[in-house]
């Protein structure tokens, strides 16, 4: 499931890998077009657990380019 948070945010949250890497692309898509649009900013993927993410343009990130970070604390139920 794709989670919309705002414009340039998304939540996914799957719990099975194809279900995972699709949403995963789809958000990366959605994002990419924002981020193209504004042309300051690259995205960021963040893993906040195994079954949730995050996709945003990101500030961090350098234009053109995609970062992935790992965000792991509490365990999911």
């Amino acid at each position: 499931m794709i989670k919309s948070h705002s414009d340039l945010v998304l939540e996914i949250t799957a719990h099975d890998a194809d279900t995972v890497e699709n949403d995963l692309n789809a958000a990366v898509e959605i994002v990419r077009q924002h981020a193209m649009q504004e042309g300051r900013h690259g995205i960021l993927v963040t893993q906040h657990g195994h079954t949730r993410y995050t996709v945003a343009v990101s500030p961090d990130v350098p234009f053109g380019q995609t970062h992935e970070r790992r965000e792991l604390g509490q365990r999911e139920t």
